[in-house]
């Protein structure tokens, strides 16, 4: 389930960021009906497409590939002004350390 766990995944993370496909397509510069099959794990993503969609949503290529939803956002994605990222996290140890990490940088 490869290609439906990247669907799953980019699709938490587009839904995360309150983007719409046609918002998501348009920056990588694909037919909205592509992304959609891609979210949805009826067509498979190009591999030049990986690192873009990666970057995009500021994780590491590999946790595109991750079928948990445990996903680590990369340091530069976040708003170092206000302190705030997005993440999307199933257990409590992993919530523990975010909220560690930002209260720290307080």
């Amino acid at each position: 389930m490869f290609i439906m766990d990247v669907g799953n995944t980019i699709r938490k993370l587009r839904t995360a960021k309150g983007l719409s496909q046609q918002f998501v397509a348009d920056t990588l510069n694909v037919d909205k009906r592509t992304y959609a099959a891609w979210e949805m794990g009826t067509q498979d993503i190009k591999s030049s497409y990986i690192p873009q969609l990666a970057e995009f949503f500021g994780v590491e290529i590999a946790d595109l590939f991750k079928s948990e939803t445990s996903i680590n956002i990369k340091q530069s994605f976040k708003d170092s002004t206000i302190n705030t990222a997005i993440l999307i996290l199933t257990d409590r140890e992993a919530i523990s350390r975010v909220l560690d990490a930002i209260n720290s940088e307080r």
